[in-house]
């Protein structure tokens, strides 16, 4: 497969589902990632979308919020509780309520439109690898009390009962056990956990944060794990009692 440099491209084919409905658009990100080793199927509605996410496999769903049929939020939160496909949310830029809220239902990661292709293909390649387990040279199990952590199957139990956790949320829960005890501000663990440092100036990261109190069974009130130091970050009690 050839670049749009005229170089060959060595980077693996992944495959993609984009389910948006501006034929324009959707025609020009998957032509642009066709030429980067991303076989793309594109849906034009939510429920399209939705049956075909769920019909077969895919590397990753790229998911536009505003979908005729069924709405990209409720695409989201249907196929996150029957599949753990890395879903990257596009949103239009200063719809941060919609952002937040996709990322609440289980979205791991989100492109604002206009979006560069070359940054969509950067979050594409991130999340993918976060999901096979490669974002990172780590590769011991860290057991914090009654969690454990292994990133080579990219398990995560607590008290023997395994965690459902996305791609982003174990390399982020991974950040923080390999450091337990150790404050670290949004931007070391959105550095840690293979994010866009962008992220670090919105609520992207609380959002993900919360999401694993969840799954912990962490009280957000008063949280004994997963603790907020204010003005400075999150850490992961190393001794959670």
């Amino acid at each position: 497969m050839r670049d749009y440099d005229g170089r060959v491209s060595t980077d693996p084919v992944l495959t993609a589902l984009l389910v948006e409905d501006d034929s324009r658009l959707a025609a020009l990100t998957a032509d642009y990632l066709g030429g980067h080793g991303v076989v793309v199927t594109r849906a034009a509605d939510g429920k399209a979308g939705l049956q075909e996410a769920l019909r077969r496999p895919y590397d990753v769903v790229l998911l536009d919020l505003m979908l005729p049929e069924k709405s990209g939020l409720d695409v989201c939160r249907e196929l996150r509780a029957r599949s753990d496909v890395p879903i990257v949310i596009l949103t239009a830029r200063g719809e941060e309520a919609d952002r937040v809220a996709g990322l609440e239902l289980g979205a791991d990661d989100y492109v604002a439109k206009p979006y560069s292709p070359r940054e969509l293909l950067a979050r594409i390649r991130s999340v993918v690898r976060r999901a096979r387990g490669q974002a990172g040279p780590a590769v011991k199990v860290i057991r914090v009390g009654k969690l454990v952590l292994d990133p080579g199957t990219r398990r995560a139990t607590a008290d023997g009962q395994e965690l459902s956790l996305t791609g982003y949320e174990f390399s982020l829960l991974y950040a923080l056990a390999s450091r337990a005890g150790r404050v670290l501000s949004r931007e070391q663990l959105i550095e840690l956990a293979g994010g866009n440092a962008e992220e670090a100036f919105d609520r992207s990261i609380d959002v993900h944060v919360s999401r694993l109190r969840q799954k912990l069974g962490d009280d957000s009130r008063g949280p004994r794990l997963l603790k907020t130091v204010r003005g400075a970050g999150y850490l992961l009690a190393a001794d959670p009692g």
